[in-house]
């Protein structure tokens, strides 16, 4: 279909999806974005959030926690640190990502402690955005 985009998203574990879609909203390290067929090139980092796409088969999400997407004439890759299928993505899990992301930031030093911060809490606003509970202490 003309309107249709390639589209791969990956994680060193495995390959999550490749296949043709109309749009994926992409949780940019700037804001989100949405990418659809004749968008402008563009390489992005990725904030911990939902990662959504629209196509022939329907709707779908997927849980990130940061990574790279690149936008090009052939379409989206999103290379994600971690990712997982939303359905996939439990209270547990989610609870491990961020007590990783607390450490991050109880250990960070100098100009890395900003950088922690904003993880920490991007991963504490994804997970209210999927209906987890953070379980947060004071930020």
């Amino acid at each position: 279909m003309a309107d249709n985009m390639k589209f791969d998203l990956v994680s060193p574990e495995r390959s999550l999806v490749s296949g043709e879609v109309s749009s994926v909203q992409i949780p940019g390290a700037d804001g989100d974005l949405t990418a659809m067929q004749g968008h402008a090139a563009l390489i992005t980092t990725l904030r911990p959030g939902l990662l959504s796409i629209s196509g022939p088969a329907g709707d779908d999400s997927y849980v990130v926690s940061g990574g790279f997407a690149e936008i090009n004439a052939d379409g989206v890759t999103v290379l994600a640190e971690r990712a997982l299928h939303q359905k996939e993505m439990t209270q547990d899990l989610y609870n491990d990502w961020v007590a990783e992301a607390k450490a991050a930031h109880a250990n960070a030093a100098g100009d890395a402690v900003d950088g922690a911060a904003k993880l920490l809490a991007d991963m504490v606003a994804m997970g209210g955005h999927i209906g987890l509970d953070p379980n947060q202490a004071n930020l």
